[in-house]
């Protein structure tokens, strides 16, 4: 088919394909059509009408080490591709990379691969409830955990409603939605419904709504509320684990002491990927030693086995979180500068190699520290300001940022000195 490959003219094809033109709501955010990219190029994509864009989004985290797999990375993925695709069997791959990650995160003792963080977080939820023989779920509201029932819900802890069309309201009835940081709101979801809670799950920071930290204390009552109540505390990690803390995961660097942990993302090196992971006596609730069904005909698949645990064994032995979390701290610092003399209402958050400018419309003297608190605060934001101005006129400036103010920016291992600094100017630029 000699079809004219152009954004225009492929998003205009994709129209007649594929529903909304995009395989995942997210893209069809960009204006005016969604990226249709050629190639990656380190730290850079190229899009299919020639333009090179320093790219922030890295795949939305997967991408440690950027476009380029160095040769190690490459290798072991070129072997185990010439091995063969899959198999429906065990490797030796799937038992190295469970042992990479017990090795490093203390939490985890068993591992479950599965194909995506979704399938991960459902499969916990899932886990838990076997586990407790109970059904509510607490969820933070502003939290990202998948696209799955127990997760689509909004509304507050007395008033859950469906999130999405689809979604039963029976499904919401289990689900007790709470604000992130809040913890007189957590205990009294756990006074009023403490003895029907299979678990509390959240993510260590919110990585899906601008990325809010939490307050000294949060997790520490997450863990002593779940002992208390019997629960089961479920941590997301599928955006921050080896990427903020390092090789600790972020429950390394918060000090957090999960029951369950769900990974994607980074451990499968830019391939398909999911994993819960956690205490044995939990874990083993699953099939075939419990009576949890858990099962998937690409878990453990072994290309991207290979290439999570290659990605992991560089990051270790390079200096890789060295590197990527300076570049953050200088984004983040040169952000700031500019965000106190050009935009005071805006406000600059992140971590480690994750960063973002948030449209907040709040003065900062009314903005403690601890700004943003919840997803709320992120909610209030110009949104529509960053999605159809912001964003087109950093791209126009070669800057490629996620299509909403909501999603995190990554920095990768590819990212230099030089652009970093080319990044700030134009943030300056656009923002002056």
């Amino acid at each position: 088919m000699n079809e004219e490959k152009t954004t225009r003219a492929l998003y205009e094809r994709s129209l007649s394909t594929l529903v909304g033109g995009v395989n995942s709501p997210v893209r069809a955010g960009s204006q005016p059509y969604p990226e249709f990219v050629e190639r990656g190029e380190g730290a850079r994509v190229v899009d299919v009408d020639g333009n090179r864009y320093l790219d922030y989004v890295m795949g939305y985290g997967p991408l440690l080490l950027g476009h380029d797999l160095p040769d190690p990375v490459r290798d072991a993925v070129d072997t185990a591709v010439d091995a063969g695709p899959m198999y429906g069997l065990s490797t030796d791959l799937e038992v190295e990379l469970a042992e990479f990650i017990t090795d490093h995160v203390p939490s985890v003792e068993r591992l479950r691969f599965v194909n995506s963080g979704t399938e991960a977080t459902a499969a916990a939820v899932r886990l838990a409830r076997g586990a407790t023989d109970r059904d509510k779920i607490v969820v933070m509201r502003g939290g990202y955990h998948g696209g799955h029932e127990s997760f689509l819900v909004e509304g507050d802890a007395e008033r859950p409603r469906p999130g999405s069309a689809g979604v039963p309201e029976a499904f919401a009835e289990q689900t007790i939605p709470v604000p992130f940081n809040d913890e007189t709101a957590l205990a009294d979801a756990f006074e009023r419904h403490g003895d029907e809670i299979a678990a509390v799950i959240t993510e260590p920071l919110l990585g899906n709504n601008g990325i809010v930290r939490p307050v000294d204390g949060f997790h520490d009552t997450v863990r002593t509320l779940c002992d208390e109540y019997g629960a089961l505390f479920v941590l997301d990690e599928v955006i921050t684990g080896f990427r903020v803390g390092g090789l600790s995961c972020a429950q390394g660097k918060y000090d957090i002491e999960p029951d369950l942990t769900t990974f994607a993302k980074i451990v499968g090196g830019g391939f398909p990927v999911g994993a819960i992971g956690g205490r044995a006596s939990v874990m083993e609730e699953f099939t075939p030693t419990g009576e949890v069904f858990e099962s998937g005909t690409f878990n453990g698949h072994p290309v991207a086995m290979a290439a999570g645990l290659a990605t992991l064994e560089y990051a270790e032995e390079n200096d890789v979180y060295e590197h990527v979390n300076a570049l953050g701290d200088r984004l983040r610092t040169g952000l700031s500068e500019i965000v106190a003399d050009h935009a005071p209402e805006y406000a600059v958050v992140g971590t480690d190699s994750i960063f973002k400018l948030l449209f907040t419309r709040d003065e900062p003297a009314d903005r403690p520290d601890t700004y943003p608190r919840d997803g709320s605060d992120v909610d209030a934001g110009d949104t529509e300001r960053w999605q159809r101005l912001f964003r087109p006129a950093m791209k126009e400036r070669g800057i490629l940022l996620p299509p909403n103010q909501f999603e995190s920016q990554f920095v990768s291992d590819a990212h230099t000195e030089a652009d970093v600094e080319r990044t700030l100017e134009a943030y300056k630029d656009v923002l002056a």
